[in-house]
């Protein structure tokens, strides 16, 4: 008695699963949408470049008025069509470094981090991506609002001692400078949000760095402050796009070496806590 086996037939295999790598072009997609997704991205956005261009339009004109009506305020006697309109940089800074901090610590506060780095296991790319993509989304911003501004405020110091043009030396280097500071103040403001984990905590260390500390170190002996004062992050910052320089403040160029210090600073410190601390 013979028994008859029947083949055994393979299930038919179906096309592979295709195979998704973690890479830098996508990590950065990635961020490049997360960014434009929040509402306050745009609102915050929105406001730094108003500040730049209203603050810098009202000074403009303040200036104007100051010449027609021969009562010209102290602060403003020596200023330039560039230093006019770039007057609103100050509250520009502080719009964008705080959108800087609500971009990474605010993955925190909701756990979106957690998502985050289980798609990204090895972390670091996503702090250089979040730093890359807002620190150039805020460098267009800066640009923008300086020339915007520039031209706008030109026109009404025309015909005054203040009145200048693109053609004038420096001046194309100075609204440049002042969009590379914007940019990079965005960029300490996201290291600031990964090491300190914390929206409230970020944007205090961010406001006193910028705005706090430089009024305290006025307050020590003019031996010290002067050895001191030029190599702050503001007034480092400052340099960069100051029209003018005296013995008192840096280069253009040795304040952008000063400032990009301070800034690989502090994303050394947001990487080292982002590597050694969980999520």
């Amino acid at each position: 008695m013979s028994t008859l086996t029947a083949p055994i037939e393979a299930p038919p295999v179906g096309p592979g699963r295709p195979a998704y790598r973690v890479t830098g072009k996508r990590v950065l997609s990635s961020e490049w949408a997360k960014l434009w997704s929040l509402r306050s991205t745009w609102i915050t956005l929105g406001l730094g470049l108003l500040f730049l261009v209203a603050f810098g339009l009202i000074a403009s004109s303040r200036y104007k008025s100051g010449i027609g009506s021969g009562h010209m305020d102290p602060d403003f006697a020596d200023s330039t069509a560039v230093s006019l309109s770039l007057f609103g940089t100050n509250f520009a800074q502080l719009a964008l470094g705080v959108l800087g901090v609500l971009v990474m610590a605010g993955e925190y506060s909701t756990g979106m981090i957690r998502s985050t780095m289980a798609a990204v296991p090895r972390r670091l790319p996503v702090l250089w991506a979040k730093a890359a993509v807002f620190g150039l989304v805020t460098l267009v911003v800066g640009i923008l609002g300086a020339f915007i501004t520039f031209g706008f405020g030109s026109g009404i110091v025309s015909g005054t001692p203040a009145a200048m043009s693109l053609t004038h030396a420096g001046v194309v280097r100075s609204l440049l400078g002042a969009g590379l500071y914007l940019g990079l103040v965005g960029v300490i403001g996201t290291a600031l949000g990964a090491l300190l984990r914390s929206v409230a905590g970020g944007i205090s260390v961010l406001v006193g760095a910028l705005m706090l500390i430089p009024g305290l170190v006025s307050l020590l002996p003019s031996s010290w402050r002067g050895d001191i004062s030029p190599y702050l992050p503001s007034n480092a910052g400052a340099s960069m796009f100051a029209l003018t320089h005296d013995s008192t403040t840096l280069s253009p160029t040795a304040g952008l070496l000063v400032f990009l210090g301070w800034t690989a600073l502090a994303l050394a410190g947001a990487a080292y806590r982002l590597v050694r601390r969980d999520v």
